[in-house]
């Protein structure tokens, strides 16, 4: 059995196909989903998620969002998304390095700029890891 999935942007629908499992990056952490999950409402954090159409995983970058899972469907509102293939990695590496030095500069600066680097720092990072670079922790 399969499920149906969507990832839902504002600007466009991202993902509209069937998939044996996908993993969320709930904000309690990742959550797998197989065919005959229980109903499920939860909330998504910036990160990657994964779907496995078939043998090999699509990684897709989210920036937050709503998933909601019943009878073999996943829907996923997000605030924005894009595909692992569709990120180039060279500019994603080079966005994470400005990121990171903006977080740490931010240490110094006020919770409003701590909060404002985290957030793209973590944006950052789920887009590079989408199109397939390692990020160390």
């Amino acid at each position: 059995m399969t499920l149906t999935v969507r990832i839902i942007a504002p600007d466009k629908t991202v993902w509209d196909n069937t998939a044996e499992e996908v993993v969320l990056p709930s904000t309690t952490g990742q959550l797998g989903i197989l065919s005959g999950h229980i109903p499920l409402l939860t909330a998504l954090d910036v990160g990657v998620m994964r779907v496995r159409p078939a043998k090999d995983w699509v990684a897709i970058a989210i920036m937050g969002g709503f998933a909601e899972v019943d009878q073999d469907e996943v829907t996923v509102l997000v605030n924005a998304a894009e595909t692992g293939e569709t990120i180039d990695r060279e500019n994603a590496r080079t966005a994470l390095s400005e990121a990171e030095t903006r977080s740490n500069q931010a240490q110094q600066g006020s919770a409003q700029e701590k909060i404002q680097a985290t957030q793209a720092l973590k944006r950052a990072r789920a887009r590079f890891q989408a199109a397939g670079g390692a990020v160390q922790l």
